[in-house]
């Protein structure tokens, strides 16, 4: 199992309780939504996984190791988390600098330093931007850089925030391809439920601080008293489409 969540949860300092006992595991190599309202502790839960939160109670294993002060560093290099403004992850003058940050500060240097940042970028088709400044692309290059960021430290698990907000139809397309084609775990965070049904053949929704449902992500969505109950919404005019096409 890569990732295991066993009764989670989790107070702010201000005392609001964000998650109420949160249990799921998720499979290497598996894609999954993780679905819910705004405030339904998605972040939170997502935070957790790679400890910049770390647990009130309960507990969190990536591939065996249990998040703590003393795992911490592994955890980070197994777990990328990737922001859902990719400004918050691109800081460096270029490409080149922001893709060679993380596995730099691992200790990676020489051709095997390039070797990473050349194969991060070409996974997200990225590679002729390799030593433009980051602030010169657009906000879907900008993504896709900020992605090839969190694989060049050869994660295991791919945590993904809001992918596909703020992108033009062609950038979300795009998105998608290079996501479907990625051979690591991800669990990806998204309100847009249409592009959960894309790219995640499993769903989880996450509601008032616990996980209400659990399933594939078509029967979840076709569920419309399910979502209702727990305030999503399909686009409009927006149909699930049969099994098999």
């Amino acid at each position: 199992m890569t990732l295991e969540v066993r009764d989670l949860a989790y107070a702010y300092p201000d005392g609001t309780q964000a998650l109420f006992g949160v249990n799921l595991t998720i499979a290497r190599g598996e894609r999954v939504a993780l679905l819910g309202p705004n405030g339904a502790g998605k972040t939170t839960l997502v935070m957790h996984l790679n400890g910049i939160l770390t647990a009130g109670h309960g507990l969190v294993r990536v591939a065996g190791l249990q998040v703590g002060k003393e795992t911490m560093g592994e955890i980070r290099r197994r777990v990328g988390l990737v922001f859902q403004d990719p400004d918050d992850q691109l800081f460096m003058p270029t490409v080149r600098e922001d893709v060679a940050f993380g596995p730099a500060n691992l200790g990676v240097r020489g051709a095997e330093l390039d070797r990473r940042v050349a194969e991060a970028l070409d996974r997200v088709g990225m590679r002729d931007a390799i030593d433009r400044p980051p602030h010169h692309l657009s906000f879907g290059q900008r993504r896709r850089v900020a992605v090839a960021t969190v694989l060049a430290m050869d994660p295991e698990i791919l945590v993904l925030d809001e992918p596909s907000s703020n992108l033009d139809p062609a950038s979300r397309r795009e998105l998608a391809e290079i996501l479907k084609n990625l051979d690591v775990t991800v669990l990806m965070v998204t309100h847009d439920l249409p592009y959960a049904l894309e790219l995640c053949e499993r769903a989880l929704i996450l509601s008032d601080g616990v996980i209400a449902a659990d399933g594939p992500t078509r029967d979840l969505l076709a569920d419309e008293a399910l979502l209702t109950a727990h305030r999503l919404e399909l686009p409009y005019g927006f149909a699930i489409p049969a099994s098999g096409t």
